[in-house]
């Protein structure tokens, strides 16, 4: 039973980068009214709290998944992939896009910068490696039939 939460929550967490990375974030820019600064203040709000819901989800997937993690390395390999990844955007790349965004939202002009393109890289493989991991576990839920 635990292990179909573990998966079902793995697909919610597909669901969320699909909803919030590729496309709430630049839908938002394209309403009307809605300015660089207001855009950007949306998006840290929506990115923070995104960012809290993907640590829930990792924590509650983690402990669902430990029963069968031996029998399919692949999908413990792409899971651990995705941690690794969100550690890295929650202590570098968010706090880096955040103080960006600051700037932008305060009238500040900023240096060109990499960091925007590397979350959105990393989101790609994210997705990637859990939509792997989430197939890779579902061929491991027992058939009561």
């Amino acid at each position: 039973m635990k292990l179909k939460i573990a998966i079902a929550f793995i697909f919610i967490w597909i669901g969320c980068i699909v909803a919030i990375s590729f496309m709430e974030a630049w839908l938002k820019f394209r309403a009307p009214g809605v300015t660089l600064p207001i855009g950007l203040g949306i998006g840290r709000l929506v990115f923070g709290m995104l960012n809290k819901v993907e640590w829930v989800l990792l924590f509650i997937t983690t402990f669902g998944i430990i029963e069968v993690a031996g029998k399919s390395k692949t999908a413990v390999y792409c899971f651990s992939a995705a941690a690794i990844i969100l550690l890295l955007q929650t202590f570098w790349l968010l706090p880096a896009l955040d103080a960006r965004a600051q700037q932008i939202i305060d009238g500040k002009s900023i240096t060109a910068s990499n960091h925007h393109l590397i979350f959105a890289i990393l989101e790609v493989i994210k997705f990637t490696v859990l939509f792997i991991t989430g197939f890779g576990f579902l061929k491991h839920i027992p058939d009561k039939s």
